[in-house]
C-alpha cells in the first residue's frame, strides 16, 4: 500500500498524522489509547484497535481534494469524543508494511485504516431523521 502524506498535527513528543492510501482509504496515525475510563467505554474487536486524535487534524483532508476538513458528524469510525476535544477514531489496525515503512512510528502511537467514504461521510451534514443516530 502506497501513502501520500496529508498533514500532521504536530507538537514535540507528539505526532497525529493523516495519509490517504493508493486503496482508497485513510491512514490515521495517533495516540494509542491507554486511559482505562476510556477504554471501558469503546468495544474494539480483534484486528481492529483505537488512537487518539485530535479534531483539528482532518482538516488536511482539504489536501486530498475535499472542500472542508470539519467533522460534523462524530459517528463511526469515531466513537468518542474526550473532555480534552480529541476524538477516538477505530478501524482495522494497519499492519501493512509498505505503508508502516512509509512512516515514523513511535511506540505510544499506532494507525488504522478505515474506507475513505466513511471519513467523507462525517463531513456532510445529518439531512434528516433517516441519519440520526438512535439515542
Amino acid at each position: 500500500m502506497k501513502l501520500r502524506f496529508l498533514g500532521k498535527n504536530s507538537t514535540p513528543g507528539d505526532s497525529p498524522t493523516l495519509y490517504a492510501s493508493d486503496q482508497d482509504s485513510y491512514v490515521i496515525q495517533g495516540w494509542k489509547v491507554y486511559a482505562q475510563d476510556l477504554l471501558m467505554k469503546l468495544d474494539v474487536p480483534d484486528g481492529h484497535t483505537a488512537v487518539e486524535v485530535p479534531t483539528e487534524l482532518f482538516e488536511h483532508l482539504t489536501k486530498d481534494g475535499l472542500p472542508s476538513g470539519q467533522i460534523k458528524r462524530f459517528e463511526a469510525p469515531i466513537t468518542l469524543v474526550t473532555e480534552q476535544g480529541t476524538c477516538i477514531v477505530q478501524g482495522p489496525e494497519m499492519r501493512d508494511a509498505e505503508a508502516l515503512s512509509q512512516m515514523r512510528l513511535p511506540d505510544y502511537e499506532d494507525c488504522v485504516e478505515v474506507p475513505t467514504s466513511s471519513i467523507t461521510a462525517l463531513l456532510e451534514e445529518n439531512s434528516g431523521p433517516d441519519h440520526q443516530r438512535p439515542a
